[in-house]
């Protein structure tokens, strides 16, 4: 592996990956991905953190800096423009990903093997009986990793506008992770890039509850399903449900 690949702790006992930006695309759920962004940089030093949104938030975290972009008016917004905008916000070799509802929680579980791809998520389950379409690429074969929480390369970023890449959705669908690690897949790999295997994306993220996981501790989640209902939800209104039921308990138990 590269030098500038690796990993290291510094004397505070922080995980350094410092060739990695920490880095959100959000219009919506801003305090909370922000939030997302606070913890995963608990026990890790990234080397540049980045809210790419279209206001500047009013309170921006220490070590976290903010780029401007169009609003994102839905999810559509969001998929075009993580395939085609993404990589000009990002300096460095690689980025990560991470949402409101997926971020890291494990940073202990790191491997400098998650480096030696160009794409690493969390593994996708096998497609339903008699789906022919659902989690492939153009020559039919079946994507095991996927998932928009994750770690790209600039070059993979910066790929889809250089090439001209049109913007083509699957059944009326336009995911950013299909788009990339099924429908353009032979196009990535034909420049020499490569998406993580299922055996070492298992021990990068879950999302679904799938036999390959199970009984493995992941350093990133996205989606509060399965084993992944513990970790922490920044969002407001979950946070004063939470305050209202220990009231009601109170009043209760008078």
């Amino acid at each position: 592996m590269d030098d500038k690949k690796r990993s290291y702790y510094n004397a505070q006992g922080k995980l350094v990956l410092p060739q990695v930006t920490l880095c959100a695309m959000d219009s919506v759920q801003v305090r909370a991905t922000l939030k997302a962004m606070e913890y995963s940089m608990k026990d890790i030093v990234f080397a540049d953190a980045v809210i790419i949104t279209d206001k500047k938030p009013l309170f921006m975290p220490k070590g976290i800096r903010y780029a401007h972009i169009d609003k994102l008016c839905n999810i559509d917004d969001f998929n075009y423009k993580t395939v085609y905008d993404l990589g000009g916000y990002i300096k460095t070799e690689f980025a990560l990903l991470v949402h409101y509802d997926g971020f890291v929680v494990h940073p202990e579980m790191w491997r400098d093997e998650f480096l030696d791809y160009d794409y690493i998520g969390s593994p996708w389950p096998l497609p339903k009986p008699g789906d022919t379409t659902t989690y492939r690429d153009i020559h039919g074969n079946i994507c095991r990793v996927g998932n928009s929480v994750g770690i790209r390369s600039k070059r993979l970023m910066d790929f889809p506008k250089k090439a001209g890449v049109p913007w083509v959705g699957e059944k009326g669908y336009f995911n950013e992770d299909g788009f990339i690690c099924c429908k353009i897949r032979h196009l990535l790999e034909a420049e020499g890039m490569q998406i993580a295997p299922l055996e070492v994306a298992k021990y990068f993220g879950h999302e679904n509850m799938i036999p390959e996981t199970e009984g493995i501790t992941p350093f990133v989640f996205h989606k509060w399903y399965g084993t992944n209902s513990g970790y922490p939800d920044f969002r407001r209104k979950n946070k004063l449900l939470h305050r209202l039921k220990k009231i009601h308990g109170r009043l209760i138990n008078r």
